[in-house]
């Protein structure tokens, strides 16, 4: 008898990292990972943050430890991973969630330590986090890398344009781990939010000129709730999504039709 597509979701016995977790989307992606049976692995910058969320979790049944990592800093990375593994004995899902934008403004308005800083967190980060669970992967034939982009890395906007180059290049890195890592039964996909009510978009967001004009634009008149994003990655981590790779997935309201 075939399995049920719903126990294609179940991801009993499966350990996940999810970085910039400690809020906004990554948390919702960490609880549904851990709702959905995942071991999951609380990252983010200070460790009292990534503590009380995976006590949060904990409190609710789940299955959460919290790790501190800054992802821009080279031994803190390799310290995620090996404290993972550590805790957990294996990595399964790695989504690639934690991303800064500093800058809002022309691209001739800011300097090059500002761009090295967001290409570094942005990009080269999920690069070597990616590089860095690859190992652990391959032992297993199996894996699923989410990395988390943005609308602003597919149509350019006003104001973010480092932000856009960086969400970019995170796409076409995607691809090419897909296609690279493919015959090790690994697979890369990429996740492209619109505008989300998180703490990381407030500037946006509290903007009340600007965000009526945005909801009058989309199709879907309305921002999105962090929540919203967490079932394309269900789908992505899990059984139920074994056949997508390669893909650029979008969850926008509409955003990138209502030119």
């Amino acid at each position: 008898m075939k399995p049920s597509i719903k126990s294609k979701f179940d991801l009993s016995g499966k350990v996940a990292i999810v970085t910039g977790s400690s809020k906004g989307i990554g948390k919702s992606v960490a609880r549904g990972l851990a709702e959905n049976g995942a071991k999951v692995v609380v990252s983010s910058r200070k460790q009292s943050a990534v503590d009380q969320v995976a006590g949060e979790f904990e409190e609710a049944g789940l299955e959460a430890v919290g790790i501190q990592c800054h992802i821009g800093d080279s031994d803190q990375r390799e310290r995620l991973i090996a404290k993972t593994i550590e805790h957990f004995g294996r990595i399964d899902i790695l989504v690639n969630n934690a991303a800064i934008n500093p800058y809002y403004g022309p691209l001739e308005g800011s300097d090059e330590a500002v761009f090295d800083k967001i290409m570094n967190v942005n990009v080269k980060a999920p690069w070597i986090l990616s590089n860095l669970v690859l190992p652990h992967m391959k032992e297993k034939g199996c894996g699923s890398i989410i990395n988390i982009s943005s609308v602003e890395g597919i149509t350019p906007g006003f104001g973010l344009g480092l932000y856009s180059a960086t969400k970019s290049a995170l796409i076409m890195l995607t691809k090419n781990q897909a296609k690279e890592w493919g015959r090790h039964g690994i697979r890369a996909n990429v996740l492209c939010p619109g505008l989300i009510k998180t703490k990381f978009s407030e500037g946006l967001w509290t903007n009340d000129k600007l965000v009526e004009g945005f909801k009058k634009a989309l199709p879907l008149g309305r921002i999105a709730a962090p929540e919203e994003m967490a079932g394309m990655v269900m789908l992505l981590a899990s059984e139920a999504g074994s056949y997508m790779t390669g893909g650029v997935y979008v969850a926008d309201g509409g955003y990138l039709i209502s030119g």
